[in-house]
């Protein structure tokens, strides 16, 4: 059988605003890493040859760190998917492509694979899952036809095509738009081929899909939040956490002082008190935060919630890293974080420790910081 080169195209350019993350939401924090670091790991295969990233200019920076360490490339995408996969194709050399959503992180090997081989046997393939829902197109709220859901499917990534096909399809587009590539494909070449995806290969779409993975918290007579933020390394020679500056052979990457504790904790209060998370407080858009120190935005997070009524009861932090060596800094950051919020050191903890070496943290690529609080009405 011929052998054949594959590349890989994983769109990540985009913003993903329905999940309100006010910032790239490939670039929120899932599983104690970045959520896009997971769909380029699901990739690292040998069967691979080639992977290319598409990125806006605002997280070249940041998604240039969390490919490196598995040597893809990244791209300036566009400003709509279609303009984006048109511009990674021009640097394509395999002979088979695969374009691929960076919010499905949850691919499998198989699904991975199984598209390759549908390419090589039909020139495309298309991962899709048979509908299972009776589905109906609806006019102004009303069902205007009820479709036969036994030829009703949803499209996945990836989607596998010969590189030189969708070339020429996007060619012949012509700077129309497209939702996917087997559109694109299925006017100007031929009809798309699908193969069986899975139901757990969802793309994040919205903030609860970011949740999945995270229990249920419930308190008696308080209302209580959750945080979780992340920071890939970059440039540096220090991180700033819970206010304390440590020396450190690399920085992280961040609009602000990149206070992954801080960030965490300011998320986890705000969630408490149903209020919007700190990219509508303190947008990374705005050069007043620039460099911003965290604890003081910390402060001010604690006063909107003060003028919600609510004050921090205690709070709980788990920071993982590799590097650097946390456990000299930890009074010190107990120290900043209960000032900060008003709490007496006895109802604020922080503990440190690796991932011994697995997944996004254990390889040293970023650190991760968790928070949990309990909020009381004053």
């Amino acid at each position: 059988m011929k052998s054949y080169k594959i590349s890989v195209i994983i769109c990540a350019a985009g913003k993903g605003e329905r999940a309100g993350f006010e910032k790239n939401k490939l670039l929120a924090p899932l599983s104690g890493a970045p959520a896009l670091w997971h769909t380029l790991e699901k990739f690292n295969l040998p069967e691979i040859d080639e992977v290319i990233i598409t990125s806006s200019k605002d997280d070249f920076e940041e998604i240039s760190a969390l490919a490196s360490p598995f040597g893809f490339k990244v791209v300036l995408g566009g400003k709509t998917r279609t303009d984006s996969v048109k511009c990674a194709l021009s640097c394509v050399t395999g002979d088979i492509v695969l374009v691929h959503d960076g919010a499905r992180p949850y691919v499998s090997r198989e699904i991975i694979l199984n598209c390759i081989q549908s390419v090589k046997m039909h020139g495309s393939g298309i991962c899709a899952v048979k509908a299972t829902d009776t589905t109906v197109c609806c006019k102004e709220g009303e069902i205007v036809q009820r479709l036969e859901r036994n030829s009703l499917y949803r499209l996945q990534t990836p989607q596998g095509f010969f590189t030189k096909d969708l070339r020429l399809a996007y060619e012949r587009a012509n700077g129309e738009e497209f939702t996917d590539d087997s559109a694109v494909y299925g006017k100007y070449i031929a009809p798309p081929v699908i193969f069986e995806g899975s139901e757990s290969n969802i793309k994040l779409t919205y903030k609860e899909d970011f949740l999945r993975e995270i229990p249920a918290l419930s308190a008696v007579g308080g209302k209580v939040g959750f945080g979780v933020d992340t920071h890939a390394f970059g440039e540096g020679n220090s991180v700033t956490l819970a206010g304390v500056k440590i020396a450190c052979k690399k920085g992280l990457i961040a609009h602000s002082d990149g206070d992954v504790i801080a960030h965490a904790a300011m998320d986890a209060l705000l969630s408490a008190a149903g209020l919007k998370d700190i990219g509508h407080y303190f947008p990374d858009t705005d050069d007043k935060y620039l460099n911003a120190d965290s604890i003081c935005m910390l402060t001010q997070v604690c006063k909107i919630i003060r003028e919600r009524g609510y004050a921090p009861s205690n709070i709980s932090i788990t920071v993982q890293a590799e590097t650097p060596r946390l456990s000299p800094h930890i009074e010190n950051m107990v120290e900043n974080i209960a000032t900060a919020c008003g709490l007496t050191r006895e109802n604020c903890a922080i503990a440190a420790g690796t991932c011994e070496g697995l997944g996004f943290v254990g390889k040293g690529l970023g650190i991760t910081a968790y928070c949990s609080v309990l909020l009381k009405e004053i």
